[in-house]
């Protein structure tokens, strides 16, 4: 091409033979447009393969193989705790409230007393009582001796002497209980925890005096779902979980399942009873529950996002290897039991399988995949 360009200035400048120089700039002007279309041909070319190519996408996804194991299915439900014994403790005399025996917060027995009604009118009546009834018994004794023993008087006057007696011991045993109630009693072991009255005001029958709290065991409340109706029994376990306590668990006994429904939430009750040795529950605190309702072995779970739903059912998408790198397949699935976050397939998986859990949204069946989690990148380069 160099020589050609020089032989071709040579003619010009001489200025010989102007008709072949014409000629060989036609030739020139051929050759130039001919390398032009070449070249634009070829890259078109390269520009359809870049396309191509291109429109060949590989989707990053996350996988994990399936491996048979251990569910658990559990019910999660939020409950409240309370005391097993809260007692509210009313009067069962009239009376002013006269002194307070133990100080509010106390703990107290069962059986001790916590306040005091005035009782000096009860008590006058109990002396009166006390004095008639041993009357009645002295004489009621000396008829006796008279009627059996020496036959004086008649049968009438000694029976009469006899209930006479026994109606003024009843009357004193009557007086005796009532003074014995002027006295506020702790009905369970507990702390006693608040009073209604204060010292000085007018208690009346039925009216609540103070209240003890025993949170020795506590309960905890939650109601059940009515689907599970027939799962949840009294005996099943449950473990308890606070979230101020987030280190902490604490297994307990279903001690009550409700034998109805609430027709508002479409739930029954239960209560779960707890050993609270420290005190560490309190009453009215949040808890968390799970009643375990049932516990299966080898048999395979996945996470419920990963399961699609398709016009066969329910699919979930695994990565196969082709030699070179992995593509995705769709694989139908038959569901079977629920719990939380996890559900069991029935059929469809035989365990061994690489599940895609991330990215399963963005593939369809046959996509390219590459499998970018630790775990799996390594067992891929390994099997590449």
């Amino acid at each position: 091409m160099t020589n050609f360009i020089k032989r071709l200035r040579q003619m010009i400048r001489s200025r010989r033979h102007l008709g072949q120089s014409l000629a060989i700039l036609t030739a020139a002007a051929v050759l130039v447009a001919t390398a032009g279309c070449a070249r634009g041909e070829m890259s078109a070319a390269n520009d359809s393969e870049t396309g191509a190519q291109a429109n060949v996408r590989v989707t990053n996804v996350e996988a994990t193989p399936v491996v048979p194991g251990e569910f658990r299915g559990v019910i999660r439900v939020t409950g409240e705790v309370e005391a097993l014994y809260d007692v509210t403790v009313s009067a069962e005399e009239s009376g002013r409230i006269e002194q307070f025996l133990v100080a509010k917060g106390r703990r107290v027995r069962s059986g001790q007393a916590i306040a005091k009604l005035e009782s000096d009118l009860l008590s006058a009546q109990v002396n009166e009582a006390r004095a008639s009834a041993r009357l009645a018994s002295e004489e009621y004794e000396r008829q006796r001796q008279l009627w059996e023993e020496d036959s004086i008087g008649t049968e009438m006057a000694f029976l009469q002497r006899r209930y006479a007696s026994e109606m003024a011991d009843a009357r004193l045993a009557s007086l005796e209980a009532r003074l014995q109630r002027t006295e506020i009693i702790a009905p369970v072991t507990g702390t006693f925890e608040e009073n209604y009255l204060e010292v000085g005001e007018m208690a009346v029958p039925g009216a609540a005096v103070v209240r003890v709290v025993s949170t020795d065991r506590v309960k905890i409340v939650a109601g059940i779902p009515e689907r599970h109706a027939r799962t949840v029994v009294v005996g099943d376990e449950a473990l308890v979980t606070l979230d101020i306590f987030p280190d902490q668990e604490f297994l307990g006994t279903v001690s009550f399942a409700g034998a109805s429904v609430d027709p508002r939430s479409r739930t029954f009750r239960i209560e779960v009873v707890l050993r609270n040795p420290d005190g560490m529950l309190k009453p009215a605190m949040v808890a968390n529950l799970e009643v375990e309702r049932e516990h299966l072995e080898d048999v395979i779970s996945v996470p419920q996002q990963v399961v699609m739903r398709s016009a066969e059912g329910y699919k979930v998408f695994l990565a196969e290897s082709d030699g070179g790198g992995y593509f995705a397949r769709a694989q139908t699935v038959e569901l079977g039991a629920v719990s939380g976050d996890e559900v069991v397939i029935l059929s469809g998986l035989e365990g061994g399988e690489l599940l895609i859990t991330v990215g399963h949204q963005l593939v369809d069946d046959g996509s390219p995949v590459r499998i970018v989690n630790n775990e799996q990148s390594g067992q891929a380069e390994e099997e590449n």
